[in-house]
């Protein structure tokens, strides 16, 4: 009997690597807000990494958080550095691109509690009354991330950040 269980086990675990194995190479969360703001009056909440403070979620989960700022004091170059608890991590981020008021591309970088490489995208445009912001982050996704995407769902974990964020982010924009 033991020897069954056994083999259900292996067979169990074996189904579960090959599973992970045929997951997409590639990730991607995205969320999106319409604000009753024009897309000028919401860029510069993105494109200065020193205003992230007033509406990040993470920005919020360790009060100790140490910040690093360099590079251009905003837009193309500006740098963001931080070490946190274990909420937060470590981790850089640069922005690429800046096209204002309508697109900010961040190269995002994680060193703990994992590494991963990663691109953040914010996009604005314009609709009837305001504007649309959409927030999305893709990368690789290595084997290690498939087989934890298997218990843990990325998109509805990141995801829910994503929506503090915003909803923040559309708080602030139309005071």
């Amino acid at each position: 009997m033991l020897k069954y269980i056994l083999l259900a086990v292996v067979l169990a675990l074996a189904a579960v690597l090959i599973a992970a194995a045929f997951r997409p190479d590639t990730f991607r969360v995205e969320r999106a807000i319409r604000i009753n703001a024009p897309a000028d009056r919401i860029y510069p909440l993105i494109d200065d990494f020193h205003r992230w403070t007033a509406w990040s979620p993470w920005e919020k989960r360790d009060p100790a958080l140490k910040r690093d700022y360099s590079g251009a004091a905003s837009g193309k170059g500006a740098v963001y550095a931080w070490e946190g608890n274990k909420d937060v991590g470590q981790g850089r981020m640069e922005i690429l691109e800046a096209v204002p008021p309508s697109r900010i591309v961040i190269k995002l970088d994680f060193l703990k509690p994992f590494e991963a490489h990663n691109t953040a995208e914010f996009t604005l445009q314009p609709v009837a009354g305001g504007s649309e912001l959409r927030w999305a982050m893709h990368g690789p996704q290595p084997y290690l991330f498939k087989l934890m995407n298997l218990l843990f769902d990325m998109d509805k974990m990141v995801g829910k950040d994503f929506e503090a964020g915003l909803a923040s982010i559309k708080a602030i924009a139309e005071q």
